[in-house]
Order: C-alpha cells, then structure tokens, then sequence
C-alpha cells in the first residue's frame, strides 16, 4: 500500500534547516550519509563514512553545503513508491548508534502503561481499570517533579491505598526507565513499512520525539521516531519488553537528524508539539498530539541517566524520548480501544522537524533487516572510505 511520497511531505518548515540523513545509494550497493540542500542531496561521507563518525566529530558541521558533491533530488530517492526511488532509497538516518528509549516519561502514558499492567493486556478490562485509576489518583501526580521529596510522599501514599506500580516507580521515582529499543542498523526510515509482530491484537504508534547523542553526551540534533509499541504483549508482563519492543519494522526514525546550531536548539525541542495522524482503509481516523512541554523530566537529565561514567556508547545513541499518546479511541468494538490494521498510514509530524511517514505491516511480512554492521563495513572498505 505504499503511495508515492513528495519531499515537500516530509521536509520541515524552515528550508535551511541542517538535515543529515542516509540514503542507500543503487550505484554503490551500499548507505551514503547526506546532507539536505533544499531539496538536493549532497554526500557527506567526505566528513565520515557513517552518521555516527560525522556526530563524533569536534568541530561544528560546515555551513556551506556546495563543498559536498550532489548525488541527486530528494525525489530520486522517494518517487517510485515510499522510501524507493530511481536512485535508491531513502533510510533511517542514524546507523552505528544504538536505539536506547526513555519509558514512562510522560504522566498520561504512565497511567496507561499501569492500565496495561492491572489489564494483563486484555484490552476489555482497560476502560473500567482507567476510571478507577483516574478517581483514585485525580490530578496529584501531574505536578510531580520525579524523585523529589512531593514524589516520595505521592509513593507512600499510593502504596498504602494500594495503587502503587512499577511503572509508577520510573515515572516519578529518581531512576528513568532507559531501555534498548533497537540495534544498530535495524531502524527503518520514512515511507518504509513498519512491523507489528502477528501475535498482538492490541497495539499502537507511540510519536516521539528522538534525540541523536554522539560519544561525549552532546546532544547533537533531533529527529522523529515511531516506538511502535505491543500493549497487549507488555500488559501481560514487563519482563516481556523486548517482546513487544523489538520486532522487524518496530523502530522508525527520521525523516533527517537536524543538527542543532544558532537557529535550532534543544530549548525548541523542549517546546515543540508531535502531531499524529493514523488513517486505514477501512476509512478509521485517529489524530493526537504529543506535548514535549509536558514532559516529567528534563531532557538532559534522561541523556545523563543513559550515558555516564558507568555505560558508555562509542559510537553515540539514538535516545527515545517517550510519549504522552496512548489511544483509548475504539476502532472495530466498543471497549476495544486502538490496535492497528493492515497498511494503515502513519504520519509522524513537527513543523521544526518534518514528517515521518510509513505504513503498517507484520514483522515476518514485511522485508527482513539483512544489512548489519558487517555488511556495511565491507561496503565501505570496497568504496575505499574506511581510514
């Protein structure tokens, strides 16, 4: 069900954004990192042969694009059907990064995730368990500022009427909950097919927002990310997270990494909204938003919780922000709630950052991840760009 997609779709607002990004260049049977020039694309693999090598660099991106050799439009990479096009394809723009992911972050999400919990994934049993929760707790952990001395009293108090959780424990608790979404190599880009593994019957997109961190802990840039998410897999047991984390076509990323700089900074990420937009064949509409104003903890506080003196990440990390989304809205029966169908159309949008875009398959369906680590340094070494 992929449908042609038009740069002006995915691109954002602000048409000199810095945008890097990867393509799978036909020519070399192999990855090139790009940069964005409105909309033609420049290789970059001069700077380094991967996106992690050119995030690790010390000195800023260079301003002046017209150094790096265009090796097409936009539109070479997009214009036959979703990310494929006459030159190649568009992919996920980060590759030696692990996908690290920040849960439970925002207090609406928190309170789904305990629904999921005390619902052992029975979708059925969520409606009755949200009222219940909702008259219980009312607004008090909204202000909450996690591990401090209120969210303490809140815990104990919780505790005692018997409401506590462990997703409660990482939303207002001192300690994130940091978790690895994906590996290295396996995210898909814009206009791909993303993967809900066939044994869920209840799931959903989660609209993030990403941050692309290199080696040092800089936070370096920002970008789009669909945390596709299993609720009836993690609802029967947490400690089945992978599970309904880590499938084929589960992680999406992108469309570009927009480097920070004078215009663009992580103060705008602070602010921005993520607007989603679901729509199937069967005519079923969902939109929602995602407020990051409205985020529990500081952003470079959850940057500091993943990397530290104890973990560290040499080739950087892609860092999941979390999500204030979770749909209750029914689609085939009442009390139901959202779970996905077949090829609908998810759209993943910022003005600041633009539009990631991909359809809904299964994960044994859709095309498996065949390209790792190994693949591509042997590409690179044949194209003569290792050093």
């Amino acid at each position: 069900m992929q449908r042609r997609i038009r740069p002006a779709e995915i691109l954002p607002d602000d048409a000199d954004a810095t945008l890097i990004g990867r393509v799978w260049l036909d020519e070399a049977s192999g990855p090139c990192p790009v940069v964005i020039d409105r909309t033609r694309v420049r290789d970059i693999s001069a700077l380094g042969p991967t996106v992690s090598h050119i995030l690790n660099l010390e000195h800023r991106f260079p301003e002046n694009r017209a150094r790096f050799p265009i090796i097409g439009e936009l539109d070479d990479f997009l214009s036959q059907n979703g990310n494929t096009g006459a030159r190649g394809s568009l992919l996920a723009p980060n590759d030696l990064q692990v996908v690290k992911a920040a849960g439970v972050t925002f207090v609406d999400s928190m309170l789904e995730r305990v629904i999921e919990e005390r619902a052992k994934g029975n979708p059925t049993l969520a409606d009755a368990i949200r009222g219940e929760l909702k008259q219980a707790l009312g607004d008090q952990l909204s202000s909450v500022v996690p591990g401090s001395e209120a969210a303490i009293k809140v815990k104990a108090i919780l505790q005692s009427s018997g409401h506590w959780s462990q997703y409660l424990e990482v939303g207002i608790g001192p300690d994130a909950e940091i978790f690895t979404k994906a590996s290295p190599m396996s995210s898909v880009g814009c206009g791909a097919m993303i993967g809900i593994n066939p044994i869920s019957s209840w799931n959903n997109p989660e609209p993030e927002v990403v941050l692309a961190v290199n080696a040092r802990g800089e936070i370096k840039g920002a970008t789009l990310g669909n945390d596709v998410n299993l609720r009836d897999i993690e609802g029967r047991s947490a400690l089945l997270l992978s599970k309904a984390k880590d499938n084929n076509g589960a992680c999406a990323v992108g469309p570009f990494i927009r480097l920070f700089d004078d215009r663009y900074t992580l103060a705008a990420v602070e602010a921005m909204s993520v607007q989603l937009h679901v729509s199937g064949t069967d005519g079923f509409v969902l939109d929602g938003t995602n407020d990051m104003s409205r985020i529990s903890r500081s952003l470079t506080d959850l940057v500091r919780q993943t990397i530290n003196s104890c973990h560290q990440y040499p080739d950087g990390f892609m860092l999941f922000l979390g999500t204030m989304f979770a749909p209750v809205q029914d689609r085939a029966e009442q009390g139901l709630g959202f779970t996905h169908q077949l090829n609908d159309e998810v759209r993943i949008s910022s003005s600041s950052l633009g539009t990631l875009l991909n359809w809904v398959g299964t994960s044994d369906q859709i095309s498996p991840w065949s390209f790792g680590i190994g693949d591509l340094m042997s590409n690179l070494a044949k194209r003569g760009l290792l050093r």
